[in-house]
């Protein structure tokens, strides 16, 4: 018996992230998500509308209060401590419980947050709650904004620690397990369907009547992600996309080429008639319906095109010499019968 040599495991694909996904997080099916982390810029432009609102929220609650209190209590009935608690329990209330109440109540997403674009999640991509809400709100009054203990210093070390981390999260973030994520994330240029040359006369007889949008689907997102698939895994799709697409049309094509051409050339002679109907049906609803048609570019520098509308005949004005009187019972105007 000769020993034989271990079995390498094959190669996985590399996960198909989209457009800057670094945020990590993982589902629970073992699933990258297409997501990525808030950075320092668009943080910090949340925070300065939540700001905004918070000094709003301030202004509006010493309002009610003040106007409240005078008209049960009377003028000057309260002392100085008892101003000064309220005073703390109003900042308590605005410093605290504003972020606690928006990032509990609306998916966490302040009015900042919400305005930007941007998320509070857990670190497995969940729904935070109030026990985080109020983690990252304590530790970031504290020693973030507005920083109660040694401002300078924490808000020093706040911004080190963002720049530092790979998901750029701050002191609160990491006491409370959250992260920040990007809640609209750019749309990224879909894939277009090219024609292979070789096979463009054989993709033009062809009968594509069988071939459903899911099939097509398939075909796209198969082309689409050839360059994250290892050989042997892009192969067997291939394959097995071909051999069903082959079966719903027709005629069979040219020997010689490869699967992955004639699924291009499928897909990209299926785009282009999509495009010829669409065009055609904008046609005939321009014709039937011109004011949907969008106008014509004019050349630049030309003088604008109109229309050669004869002008209206105007109605000849009677001079005053020339009327005559109608007399009654005569036959002519001037009563002479003839």
């Amino acid at each position: 018996m000769t020993a034989q040599p271990p079995r390498s495991a094959p190669a996985r694909p590399a996960p198909s992230v989209g457009y800057g996904a670094d945020a990590g997080l993982v589902s629970g099916e073992a699933v990258e998500l297409d997501v990525r982390a808030a950075r320092l810029g668009s943080r910090v432009l949340a925070l300065l509308i939540d700001i905004l609102t918070q000094l709003t929220l301030a202004v509006v609650l010493l309002m009610c209060a003040g106007i409240l209190l005078t008209s049960l209590v009377g003028p000057g009935a309260f002392d100085g401590a008892t101003l000064r608690g309220l005073q703390t329990v109003g900042v308590v209330l605005v410093l605290v419980g504003y972020p606690v109440a928006c990032e509990t109540l609306n998916s966490g997403r302040t009015v900042g947050k919400l305005a930007v674009g941007l998320r509070v999640v857990r670190a497995d991509g969940g729904r935070v709650g109030f026990r985080q809400a109020l983690t990252r709100s304590l530790v970031g009054v504290a020693v973030e904004w507005p920083g109660l203990v040694l401002p300078l210093l924490t808000w020093a070390v706040g911004v080190t620690v963002m720049l530092t981390d790979p998901r750029g999260r701050r002191l609160g973030d990491l006491a409370a397990g959250t992260l920040v994520i990007h809640d609209r994330s750019p749309a990224g240029t879909g894939y277009v369907p090219t024609m292979v040359p070789p096979l463009a006369g054989w993709a033009a007889t062809l009968d594509l009547t069988r071939l459903d949008d899911g099939l097509a689907l398939a075909v796209r997102q198969l082309l689409s992600r050839t360059s994250t698939l290892t050989r042997e895994a892009r192969r067997g799709l291939t394959r097995s996309l071909w051999a069903e697409v082959a079966a719903v049309t027709s005629p069979p094509p040219p020997p010689g080429l490869p699967e992955w051409a004639y699924l291009a050339a499928v897909l990209a002679e299926r785009h282009m008639r999509a495009r010829q109907r669409l065009a055609a049906t904008r046609s005939v609803t321009s014709t039937l319906w011109p004011e949907l048609a969008p106008p014509a570019a004019e050349p630049a520098g030309a003088a604008p095109l109109r229309p050669a509308v004869p002008a209206p005949a105007q109605p000849a004005v009677p001079q005053p010499g020339m009327v005559r009187p109608v007399v009654a019972g005569s036959g002519t105007p001037n009563g002479s019968a003839r």
